[in-house]
C-alpha cells in the first residue's frame, strides 16, 4: 500500500474534494424539525450553502444570516446575531435554531456562547427556541467536520436523562448519507420494533412530496421531544471507521455523561458491514433478523455470484467523504473490484489505516490511498494507472471526461443527475443497487468499444 500523500509544508488547493464546514452543519439542522439553521457570518455564505444544496436535493430551502458587513467585521457582529435570532423568531415560529459561524466571525473572534447566554437571560419571560451553536470554520475542517460538530452539538445541549419515551429507542448517528438511506434505516429499526432517534433525518424535509403551497418550514426532521430522549435511549449505534477516531462524538459523549451503550461500526455498504449492523440491531432488541432482509441478503448474494465475472480484476477509483469512500472500498473488495486509488479532501490522518482495516490484504500494494487531497493530485495520481472505473460524485465529472473513463455517482454533491436524493447506499438493497449499477456501466462500456456490438454479455 502506498502512504498517504501529506506534506508539512503549505501549499495551494485547486479544485478541492472537499465542501465548507457550515455546509456540513446545516444540513444536519435541516434534520431537525421545525428548525432554521443561521450562519453567523457573511450573507455569501449562506447563499453559496443555499445554492450547492438545492442543486443536489432539488427542494428550496432556507438558510439564515447574520449578515456581516464592514462595520460588523471590525466590531464584532452581536447585535447583528441578536437582530437574526429576533427576525426567524417571528417569521419562522422555530422551535430550534442552529447556530453555525463562518470563516469570518471565527477569524475576528465572536463569542458567540457568550451572545446565546447574553439573548437567553434577556428573554427570560419568553417562550424562547432552543438555540444550539456549533463552531464551524472552514479552516479547520472539511464539511464532514461541520456535520459531525452540530450532530454533536445538539447531543451536548438537549439530551436530558429525565426524558423517557414508549418502546425501547435506538440513537443511531448515520453520517451524511442520501434521504433514501434514512428512510431504509428507520424501516429496518421498525421492523426489530425498535424506535429510531436518527439524527439528523432529513429524509422528509430535504426530499418530501410535491406541494400545493410553499412551506418554509418543510415537514419532517427528528424532533427536539426526540433528542432529548437521546440521553434514556437503549443503546447508540455510530456509523463511520474515520469518525470512531475522534476523541468525542455525539455517541461518546452520551456514552460517557449519560450511560448509553455505544457500539461504532462503518456504514453498513456491502454484505460484511450490513451483517454487522444487523447483529447489533438484534442483539439490542433481543430479536432475530426479520426473514425479509434474510432474503435481501440472500438475493444479494445470488446476483453476485451471477454477475462476478465482469467485477473480477476491475481497477477502479474511489472519492468522497472518508466514511463513504471506506464502506465503498470495502465493498469493492468484496465483488472482486480492486481500489487501486481511495481519495479524500478531508485530513484527520485516520483514513488509510480505515480503508486498509476493510479491503483485502491481497489488494494493499496496489492501492494509492491519499488524504487531504484535491482534484488536482488525483488526476495526476490517475494519470499513471490503467483504470476502469470511477466512483465519487458529481465534481469528478470533468476528470472523467478527460480520462475517458466512465464515473458512478455515489454521496454529495450530485449535481448533473436528477437522483441524488433518492440513491441508495447503505443495507443490502443499497449493495445491490450499486452492484447493478457498476455491473451494467461496465457492460456498457464493453458494448462501445467491441466492434460487433453483442446484445449480451
Amino acid at each position: 500500500m502506498k502512504s498517504a500523500i501529506r506534506s508539512d509544508h503549505f501549499s495551494a488547493t485547486q479544485n478541492a474534494c472537499n465542501l465548507c464546514a457550515p455546509l456540513g452543519a446545516a444540513l444536519v439542522f435541516k434534520g431537525i424539525a421545525n428548525t432554521v439553521p443561521l450562519l453567523h457570518g457573511s450573507q455569501g455564505c449562506s447563499t453559496y450553502i443555499r445554492r450547492y444544496m438545492i442543486s443536489h436535493f432539488k427542494e428550496p430551502l432556507d438558510i439564515a444570516c447574520s449578515n456581516f458587513g464592514e462595520q460588523t467585521a471590525i466590531f464584532g457582529g452581536g447585535a447583528n446575531l441578536k437582530l437574526a435570532i429576533d427576525n426567524i423568531r417571528t417569521q419562522y415560529s422555530p422551535d430550534l435554531i442552529g447556530i453555525a459561524t463562518t470563516c469570518l466571525s471565527e477569524t475576528i473572534g465572536d463569542d458567540v456562547p457568550m451572545f446565546i447566554r447574553t439573548y437567553q437571560d434577556g428573554c427570560r419571560n419568553e417562550d424562547l427556541p432552543a438555540l444550539v451553536h456549533v463552531s464551524t470554520p472552514s479552516y479547520q475542517g472539511t464539511h464532514m467536520q461541520g456535520f459531525h460538530g452540530a450532530v454533536r452539538a445538539l447531543v451536548t445541549v438537549l439530551a436530558d436523562a429525565t426524558e423517557n419515551g414508549g418502546r425501547p429507542s435506538v440513537n443511531l448517528f448515520p453520517g451524511m448519507v442520501s434521504p433514501s438511506d434514512l428512510r431504509q434505516l428507520k424501516e429496518i429499526l421498525a421492523a426489530f420494533d425498535l424506535e429510531a432517534i436518527l439524527v439528523p433525518d432529513y429524509s422528509d424535509t430535504l426530499n418530501g412530496p410535491l406541494w400545493t403551497e410553499y412551506q418554509r418550514i418543510p415537514q419532517g426532521g427528528t424532533t427536539v421531544a426526540a433528542l432529548r430522549r437521546t440521553a434514556s435511549a437503549a443503546a447508540s449505534i455510530e456509523c463511520g471507521l474515520v469518525l470512531s477516531g475522534e476523541k468525542e462524538t455525539a455517541g461518546t459523549w452520551l456514552a460517557d455523561h449519560c450511560g448509553v451503550p455505544l457500539q461504532r461500526m462503518g456504514l453498513p455498504i456491502g454484505i460484511s458491514a450490513s451483517d454487522q449492523f444487523f447483529a447489533a440491531l438484534a442483539t439490542i432488541s433481543g430479536q432475530p433478523i426479520p426473514e425479509k432482509y434474510s432474503a435481501q441478503r440472500g438475493r444479494l448474494l445470488d446476483a453476485m455470484v451471477d454477475g462476478h465475472k465482469h467485477f473480477n480484476g476491475v481497477r477502479a477509483a474511489l472519492f468522497g467523504e472518508e466514511d463513504l469512500v471506506a464502506g465503498l472500498a470495502a465493498f469493492c473488495g468484496e465483488v472482486g473490484i480492486i481500489p487501486v486509488v481511495c481519495a479524500t479532501g478531508g485530513g484527520n490522518g485516520r483514513f488509510a489505516q480505515s480503508v486498509q482495516s476493510v479491503v483485502p490484504e491481497r489488494y494493499h500494494d496496489r492501492m494509492h490511498i491519499l488524504e487531504d487531497a484535491d482534484f488536482v493530485t488525483i488526476e495526476k495520481t490517475l494519470g499513471d494507472l490503467d483504470l476502469d472505473l470511477l466512483i465519487g460524485h458529481s465534481k469528478g465529472y470533468t476528470m472523467s471526461r478527460r480520462l475517458k473513463c466512465p464515473l458512478i455517482r455515489v454521496g454529495f454533491p450530485v449535481h448533473d443527475r436528477v437522483d441524488g436524493s433518492r440513491l441508495l447506499h447503505l443495507g443490502y438493497r443499497g449493495a445491490q443497487q450499486l452492484f447493478d449499477r457498476i455491473a451494467n456501466t461496465l457492460i456498457e462500456e464493453k458494448q462501445k468499444k467491441n466492434h460487433v456490438g453483442y446484445t449480451y454479455y
